[in-house]
C-alpha cells in the first residue's frame, strides 16, 4: 500500500469511527463503491479524481456527522437484531455491529461479563444513602436483566425494608422479554419495589419523558399492577402483555448511522398491586417528570468502542451525571483490552485498536463538557489495580487439550470478534480460509482459555452541605 493510500484510508477510518457508519456505507455514499476500504486495504491504489471525491465527501458531512438525534445505545452489546421488531429498515442502513444476536447470545452464554459486573456494581451499594420514599436505581442498559437481577438480590441483602425505585433502559424487544422473564422472582423476595422499563434515549430515559413535546403528548405509558402473591401468577401476568411490548417497542434504524430509534416513546410501569398504597409516593404518574435524583446509576457497555470520546460524554456519559441526586453515583464500566481477546483479534488484523477511549480521556471530556457544572461532581478513574476486571470465558478443565473441541475454538473466536467489535463484510474473507481456528487454539494454549478485561470509574454528585 502507497503512502497516499494509507493515508487516504485512514481519513476514511476515522470519518466512519466518528460518523457511526459502516466503512461500506462510505463506499456507496462517497463514489458508489461499497468495497472501497477493503480494495485500498489490498493495496488498490485510486486515481486523484476518486481521492478528490473521497475527500470533498469528508469535508462536506465531518461537521454533522455524529449529531443527528441517535441512541448509541446497548449494555454489553444487547442490541437489536435485524428483522426482529424494526420497521422502516433498509438494506443499505449503515451495518452496526452489535445488531448481530447470535453472536451476543453466544457471548452472554459463555463468559461470565455480567457475574463480574453486578459483583463490582454491588460494591457501591455501601456508599449510597437512601432519603424516602426509595432506593433510586437506573440501569442504563438492562440487556437481558441479568446483571440488574443480580443487583437487586444484593439490594434486598443490604436494604431489605427500603421501597425500590428502579427504571431499566433497553431498546430490544427480544431483551425487555428476557428482562421481564427473571422479574417475578424478585417481586416475591422484595415485594416493595417499583420496577420500570423504558425505551427512551439516554438524555430522557432518567426522568421518564422525551423530550419532544410532540413525543411526550404520545408517550405510551403502560401501568402493569401485578396481581396474586405467587411468582407463577406474575410471570403469567408479565407474558400476558407480549402484544403492549410489540407495539410499544418498534424501533428504526437512523439513516446517517444506524443506530436504533423508538418509533413510540414507551414506559411500562410494574408493581404489586397488594402493595399499591404503601407504594403510593412511588409509583410513577403519567405526564410527571417522575424520575431522576437516582442513588446509583449502573452504565455497563453503553456506547460501541469506537465511537469518539464527545459523543459516548454528550449523548451518555453527561446526561446520566446530571440525573443523580447529593450523594449519588454512576459506575461505568467499558472494553478495556490489554487481553488474550485482543491478541487473538491482532493475529488476523495486526493494527485493530477497537479500544481507543479509555477512562481517563472520558472524564477529561467529561469535566470539560460540564464547565463550571464540574465542581458538583467527583472524579474517580481508580488505578488499574482498583479499576480493571478480569472476565473469562467458561471452559471445563479438559477442554484445552492437545487437540481442542470445535464448538470451544468457536465459542473463543466469537467472544474475542464480540468485544473486539468487528464487523462481519470483515469476517467473511478470514473464515473462508479457516486460518481463525489456528489463531484461537494458538491463544487458548497459551493462556490454557481465553479472558477479557473491563475497565470501570465512577462519577459521584457531591452531597449538599
Amino acid at each position: 500500500m502507497s503512502a497516499v493510500t494509507a493515508d487516504l484510508l485512514k481519513e476514511v477510518e476515522a470519518y466512519c469511527r466518528g460518523a457511526g457508519i459502516a466503512e461500506s456505507t462510505f463506499g456507496r455514499q462517497a463514489v458508489n463503491d461499497g468495497k472501497l476500504c477493503a480494495r485500498l486495504r489490498a493495496g488498490r491504489n485510486v486515481t486523484l479524481d476518486t481521492a478528490a471525491r473521497i475527500r470533498r465527501y469528508i469535508d462536506e458531512h465531518a461537521s454533522g456527522a455524529d449529531t443527528a438525534a441517535v441512541d448509541p445505545g446497548s449494555v454489553g452489546g444487547q442490541q437489536i437484531t435485524r428483522g426482529s421488531n424494526m420497521t422502516h429498515v433498509t438494506d443499505d442502513r449503515p451495518f452496526r455491529f452489535y445488531d448481530n444476536r447470535q453472536k451476543y447470545l453466544a457471548f452472554v452464554n459463555t463468559c461470565n461479563e455480567k457475574w463480574k459486573v453486578a459483583e463490582r456494581a454491588t460494591q457501591e451499594l455501601t456508599h449510597i444513602r437512601p432519603l424516602p420514599p426509595a432506593l433510586r436505581l437506573f440501569d442504563a442498559g438492562v440487556g437481558d436483566g441479568t446483571v440488574l437481577c443480580h443487583l437487586m438480590r444484593a439490594m434486598h441483602r443490604r436494604f431489605p425494608t427500603i421501597p425500590f425505585f428502579i427504571v431499566g433502559k433497553e431498546v430490544s424487544l427480544e431483551d425487555v422479554r428476557l428482562t421481564l422473564d427473571k422479574l417475578p422472582d424478585r417481586f416475591i423476595e422484595h415485594p416493595s419495589s417499583v420496577i420500570i422499563v423504558t425505551n427512551l434515549y439516554y438524555a430522557e430515559a432518567p426522568w421518564l419523558m422525551p423530550n419532544d413535546v410532540a413525543k411526550a403528548a404520545a408517550l405510551n405509558w403502560i401501568e402493569m399492577p401485578l396481581q396474586g402473591d405467587s411468582a407463577h401468577e406474575f410471570g403469567e401476568q408479565l407474558r400476558g402483555i407480549d402484544k403492549e411490548l410489540v407495539d410499544g417497542w418498534q424501533v428504526k434504524a437512523n439513516e446517517k448511522s444506524g443506530n436504533p430509534m423508538y418509533v413510540r416513546p414507551s414506559v411500562l410501569v410494574m408493581f404489586r398491586e397488594d402493595h399499591r398504597f404503601l407504594l403510593d409516593d412511588v409509583i410513577p404518574r403519567r405526564g410527571q417528570a417522575a424520575g431522576g435524583d437516582y442513588d446509583l446509576v449502573l452504565a455497563s457497555q453503553p456506547w460501541r468502542a469506537r465511537m469518539n470520546a464527545d459523543f459516548k460524554v454528550r449523548h451518555v456519559l453527561a446526561p446520566l451525571a446530571k440525573s443523580l441526586r447529593p450523594g449519588g453515583r454512576l459506575l461505568t464500566a467499558q472494553s478495556y483490552g490489554d487481553d488474550p481477546g485482543l491478541e487473538l483479534v491482532r493475529k488476523i488484523w495486526p493494527d485493530e485498536d477497537p479500544f481507543q477511549v479509555d477512562r481517563h480521556e472520558l472524564i477529561k471530556v467529561l469535566k470539560e463538557y460540564l464547565g463550571r457544572g464540574a465542581q458538583n461532581y467527583n472524579f474517580n478513574a481508580g488505578s488499574d489495580a482498583k479499576s480493571v476486571f478480569r472476565y473469562r470465558m467458561h471452559t471445563l478443565p479438559t477442554e484445552i487439550g492437545e487437540s481442542i473441541g470445535t464448538s470451544t475454538l468457536f465459542a473463543a473466536w466469537n467472544a474475542a470478534i464480540y468485544v473486539g467489535q468487528i464487523e462481519d463484510e470483515r469476517l467473511e474473507p478470514v473464515i473462508s480460509s479457516g486460518e481463525y481456528l489456528d489463531a484461537t487454539a494458538d491463544v487458548l494454549h497459551k493462556y490454557n482459555g481465553i479472558w477479557f478485561n473491563d475497565e470501570t470509574f465512577v462519577i459521584s454528585r457531591k452531597r449538599d452541605t
